[in-house]
């Protein structure tokens, strides 16, 4: 195949125009999330004297309305138009980080904001996680999702490359406030980009539900042998394994006695290694196996261990690049496996449910390391976390072959989407 054919391939989704409006936005707003997330943890740790628990509280309040909301919202989705759901949902996200640096910048910022700003945060995404994870197919369709999805994690990854290495920077030369303030201006890319879309284009179902009810997406879950076992695992590597929010800056302050530029090479050398699993990932076309999703969630969870235990801070960096590769690409059979096994008119729920899993679960994962972490320090957190990961991947096969298949649920190799353009569906 020529170089020319390999591009065409690989970035295949980008012919779409709606795609590209919706991953150039979310490239921009993405970089300034991260961002953000650098200059959140590093205040955090400012204004606390390094404290493990005051950083896992913030990820925790971030991440429990996942835990609570994802659910009704994946129904949300599935009856209402994704597309104005992430609109709203960028907009108060854009609004409430302007609101934390002001604070920032006038000096009157308090370790109470900080907790408010991340639950207000997680409270939006909420809402966006599901409604954008399912958008994607309503932009391309189901032929071309898993080239659009593995895309998704490349401009995600190349946001985590750029933003925590810039944030660094940043952050010791400025401080925090204005790496906030870049942040709430970056939502405007992805409300722009949302804004040019044309809906008659998208590729929506017939008809949206009248209800959209949670249970019977959880019935949908339940009665797939083929879907279980790998949302179980996403439950658990989820929680267990993916703290890095927390892990890194204790790594970069405690372990290697490192400012905020080098905090952010670890950051952004996890994600490089994400970003090359991403591009590895755009070759894919139908759905993979079981065997891949719990193969790859081995390799992250040995890879994890490892990483824990690096010696020094330049092979810390090798072994986060290793491990942004195996997460990304375990993550990204996930998913694949998941939604492209699942029945479009659920499809909203099940990603609901994904979401609710991988990252509704992060508030117990992040006390867990947090606290593991005050007690045993963040070398050991990463080891126990990365064994936890690697046990739950061996496990995987053996339950799976026990599951009870439910009659008229048989595992789909590549299901037909039931669905049509938005041309003969109504506009939003």
């Amino acid at each position: 195949m020529t170089v020319r054919g390999v591009l065409g391939r690989t970035f295949a989704s980008l012919a779409v125009r709606n795609f590209r409006l919706f991953a150039g936005g979310q490239l921009v707003s993405a970089a300034g999330t991260w961002m953000m997330v650098i200059a959140q943890d590093w205040l955090v740790l400012s204004l606390t004297s390094d404290s493990p628990g005051a950083l896992g509280l913030v990820t925790a309040l971030q991440f429990s309305p996942l835990l609570l909301l994802t659910l009704y919202a994946g129904g949300l989705a599935d009856r209402y138009d994704k597309r104005r759901l992430l609109i709203a949902a960028n907009l108060v996200s854009s609004g409430s980080a302007a609101a934390l640096a002001v604070l920032v910048l006038a000096d009157r910022v308090q370790l109470w904001h900080v907790y408010a700003f991340a639950l207000v945060l997680g409270t939006v995404n909420a809402v966006e996680v599901p409604a954008r994870l399912s958008f994607v197919s309503e932009l391309v369709g189901a032929e071309l999702l898993p080239n659009a999805s593995a895309l998704s994690a490349a401009y995600f990854n190349i946001a985590r490359v750029v933003g925590p290495a810039a944030a660094g920077l940043l952050v010791a030369w400025w401080g925090t406030g204005p790496v906030m303030l870049v942040n709430a201006v970056s939502f405007g890319a992805t409300v722009a980009g949302l804004r040019l879309i044309r809906p008659a284009e998208l590729h929506r179902a017939a008809h949206r539900p009248a209800r959209a009810a949670v249970r019977d997406g959880v019935r949908h879950l339940l009665a797939r042998r083929d879907l279980l076992p790998p949302m179980a695992l996403v439950a658990v590597t989820g929680m267990i394994g993916f703290n890095f929010q927390l892990t890194l800056p204790l790594l970069a302050k405690t372990v290697f006695r490192t400012d905020a530029a080098a905090f952010g090479l670890l950051t952004t050398a996890l994600a490089a290694g994400s970003l090359v699993a991403a591009f590895v990932t755009t070759a894919r076309r139908g759905r993979p196996g079981l065997r891949l999703v719990w193969g790859t969630a081995l390799a992250f969870g040995l890879l994890q261990a490892l990483a824990g235990l690096a010696p020094a801070f330049g092979a810390a960096l090798l072994m986060l690049f290793c491990v942004g590769f195996a997460s990304v690409f375990f993550t990204q059979a996930a998913n694949h496996h998941i939604q492209l096994g699942s029945d479009p008119d659920f499809r909203g729920r099940i990603m609901a449910l994904y979401t609710l899993v991988f990252q509704g679960t992060t508030p117990a994962g992040a006390l867990l390391t947090g606290a593991v972490s005050a007690a045993y320090g963040v070398r050991w957190a990463m080891v126990a976390a990365g064994v936890v990961c690697a046990a739950a991947a061996l496990a995987v096969p053996a339950v799976s072959r026990r599951l009870p298949l439910t009659p008229g649920t048989a595992p789909v190799a590549n299901p037909a989407p039931r669905e049509e353009t938005g041309r003969s569906a109504a506009n939003s």
